[in-house]
């Protein structure tokens, strides 16, 4: 049958017997996108079909579900050329929040549901953040905020089915602790929210999941120990001389499962951002933006595993709801291979860590600040406006490719076999060496992000895989500062704001012109792969169909 498992002889790796373990795809289980309005977009919807395809995302997150642009939840209601007219009671219409579900579902993906922002309506304080003006202020009425949730996850059962329903990932809110930005409240007031929330979900059905705090970063100061933020309490971060030796710990996941403990609270998965980056008030009142070490998202992972393991909830999963090289739409490292080849070591060096870290975000469709100036502007996206694939998208499109066994791990790469057919895989890249502990950091130019180009040597990959069939084909793709690297070959251009046709045609090619060759099984069964990687390449292989 289709589904059986293959079994095989155990191969040899560089002349030893190889024992595997799991290989979790801990980078396909969600992604992020900017807000709910853009799923309505054609271009959207195009782009994460594509996603889904190549890189295998399971799950998607992102904004304003309840935003006022998604209207589904009205108080008044009018024609548009006057005042509206009040409705005796709300009126919950689900036609917008419709289309999008639909189309995640119908690419083969499903909705990790942020239930926010608060509408207008039900807010006690309005636009706090973003140009499309979030209303992220506790209700001033928690009995309809009750209702809004309880009326769209029966909606969302009614139209998709319970069981469909129950795969799903109810997350309350985004960065609360991020006064006043994402919430006006206090810790308790975001506390007392998840307490209501959490208990109408499950009077609906008691087997759907619900999580939180979605907060974000880990800090190694107490600013969030109160009820608000103290920037009083970042002085010394700001000024610290080596920032990776201090105690990094997660923002309010200690006491909001205190919290939720001590009142028996369901907590089905505990979920928080891991962004490796700060941002310190120093005594002058400026801000420090600080990048933390490489391995900054590994030490956190280990320590938040560790912290779930030992609380209330030692089975909750773990959620890391938006994780990527830095916390800016603006950062154009994240155009850069130098991004893809870091996102590769950092998953692969995770994968074991959490049930899943969703990169934020999929495309460069994204108007937190309103849309980005030019072509390549420094968004989060793997695919540009434009629909160009960025190195960031082959770095997910060579992960998914992956088995799920795991045969070999080294420090520049892996090779894994798939449990179902037995095809042999690898991922290997080249992280320079020269950058020790350091991190690519950001960038707030493409010329700035070039320095960059100049760290490193190249990196010979030598390995023999013995025990496979002779004759077998494998298919190699490198991608390199001369291979899919078009943000720099827009940069050759002149970096053009608004690009022509033509321009716009040799960027699509550019983007996806990797270096490709074949290797071919020996007659004595060994596939031997000899290859001199430059600095930051990334070299994908697997299997021939």
């Amino acid at each position: 049958m289709s589904n059986d498992i293959v079994l095989e002889p155990s191969l040899r790796i560089d002349g030893e017997l190889c024992s595997e373990s799991a290989l979790p795809h801990i980078w396909a289980e969600c992604v992020g996108a900017g807000r709910a309005n853009e799923a309505l977009r054609a271009d959207w919807q195009q782009q994460f079909r594509e996603v889904v395809d190549a890189c295998g995302f399971r799950y998607i997150r992102f904004h304003g579900v309840f935003h006022d642009d998604m209207f589904v939840y009205r108080e008044s209601y009018g024609h548009g050329f006057g005042p509206n007219v009040n409705l005796p009671s709300p009126v919950f219409t689900f036609s917008y929040v419709d289309k999008v579900f639909d189309h995640i579902l119908e690419c083969g993906a499903r909705p990790f549901v942020e239930l926010g922002f608060m509408p207008r309506e039900l807010a006690t304080e309005q636009e706090t953040v973003f140009w499309w003006g979030a209303h992220a202020s506790p209700p001033k009425d928690m009995a309809r905020w009750v209702e809004l949730v309880t009326r769209s996850i029966e909606h969302w059962i009614g139209r998709y089915g319970l069981a469909e329903v129950r795969e799903w990932r109810f997350e309350l809110w985004n960065e609360p602790n991020l006064v006043p930005h994402f919430w006006t409240g206090t810790k308790t007031e975001y506390f007392e929210l998840y307490e209501h929330t959490v208990r109408a979900i499950k009077e609906i059905d008691s087997e759907l999941k619900v999580g939180g705090p979605a907060t974000s970063v880990f800090v190694p100061d107490e600013r969030y120990k109160g009820e608000v933020e103290d920037r009083s309490a970042m002085l010394e971060t700001s000024t610290a001389s080596d920032v990776d030796a201090l105690d990094w710990r997660p923002v309010w996941i200690e006491d909001f499962i205190a919290w939720c403990a001590e009142r028996e609270l369901p907590v089905d998965f505990i979920s928080t951002h891991l962004y490796p980056t700060d941002f310190a008030y120093g005594a002058d009142g400026q801000g420090v933006h600080i990048t933390r070490y490489a391995d900054a998202t590994y030490d956190d992972l280990v320590l938040l595993r560790d912290l779930v393991a030992n609380s209330a909830y030692p089975d909750a999963e773990i959620h890391i709801t938006e994780w990527s090289t830095s916390p800016s739409s603006r950062d154009f490292i994240h155009d850069t291979l130098f991004a893809a080849t870091s996102i590769i070591r950092s998953y692969l060096k995770c994968a074991t860590l959490a049930d899943s870290i969703s990169y934020w975000t999929f495309t460069d469709v994204f108007e937190e600040g309103g849309a980005g100036i030019g072509p390549f502007h420094g968004g989060f996206g793997l695919v540009n406006e434009a629909g160009m694939h960025k190195p960031t998208f082959h770095a997910f499109a060579m992960l998914h490719r992956l088995g799920d066994r795991l045969l070999l791990a080294t420090s520049d790469g892996v090779v894994t076999r798939d449990s179902r057919t037995s095809a042999v895989s690898a991922l290997f890249f080249n992280y320079p060496e020269e950058m020790a502990r350091r991190a690519v950091g950001s960038a707030n130019s493409y010329p700035a992000t070039r320095a960059l180009a100049g760290v490193g040597s190249s990196r010979r990959v030598r390995h023999s895989i013995g025990q496979l069939k002779p004759g077998t084909t494998f298919l190699v793709e490198i991608m390199d500062w001369e291979h899919g690297n078009v943000a720099e070959a827009w940069h050759r251009l002149g970096s053009p704001i608004n690009l022509s046709r033509a321009d716009s045609k040799y960027l699509s090619v550019v983007a996806d012109s990797l270096r490709r060759f074949t290797l071919t099984v020996t007659d004595n069964g060994t596939l031997e792969i000899d290859v001199d990687l430059p600095p930051w390449a990334v070299l994908s292989l697997r299997q021939a169909a």
